[in-house]
């Protein structure tokens, strides 16, 4: 009767553990978080804003190019070779900045977005940061990414396990020494001989 008690006393403890260690844990889905803030929109409309902005001048600068080439193919026949040349090389640096320009919207986009954001995360990250110490949970997991958001500060036991380490023998390492011999010394000649000839005694 003592045993079934004493099994049953460990099973609820046990339990109690689990449950109080489930409460200590926490998720969230933080990219659905961050959609639902106002910020976000804002960031959001202010990022189309610039690459509109961007798009306008890629299209200036296409439009460009589009006239001298059609000026260029209208005009060919009457040109010279000299000027061909010269306005063939002026169509072939105006592609290149447009490419160079689309290039670099792009990087320039995707930093101002980058910007825009960065703001954003860092005050969910707070909230979370909040809640999560509010509520003495140890571990935050953003389930859309499996990143830990949250932990709590725990012990460093570096030094204590240094001290530990410093009282147990050292690791045994594999060597690539030949086995043991049986504990004969070998001569340089080969085999376990002796001085004094092959009785082992030296002469009187």
């Amino acid at each position: 009767m003592k045993k079934i008690f004493k099994a049953a006393s460990i099973f609820v403890i046990a339990l109690s553990m689990q449950q109080a260690v489930a409460q200590k844990i926490a998720h969230i889905q933080l990219d659905s978080l961050i959609t639902t803030m106002p910020e976000t929109k804002q960031a959001q409309e202010v990022a189309q804003g610039y690459m509109k902005d961007l798009e306008k001048q890629v299209t200036s600068m296409q439009s460009e190019f589009d006239g001298k080439y059609q000026d260029y193919t209208a005009n060919e026949a009457s040109y010279t070779e000299l000027v061909k040349k010269t306005k063939m090389e002026e169509l072939q640096t105006l592609n290149q900045r447009i490419q160079d320009f689309r290039t670099q919207a792009q990087q320039d986009y995707q930093k101002k977005s980058n910007d825009l954001s960065k703001p954003i995360y860092e005050k969910a990250k707070k909230a979370i940061d909040m809640v999560a110490r509010e509520a003495g949970y140890k571990y935050v997991f953003d389930t859309s990414t499996g990143v830990v958001l949250f932990h709590e500060q725990g012990d460093d036991l570096f030094v204590q396990v240094k001290k530990k380490l410093e009282t147990m023998p050292l690791a045994v390492l594999p060597t690539g020494n030949a086995p043991s011999n049986g504990g004969g010394k070998t001569t340089p000649g080969g085999g376990n001989k002796t001085p004094g000839g092959a009785n082992g005694q030296r002469g009187k």
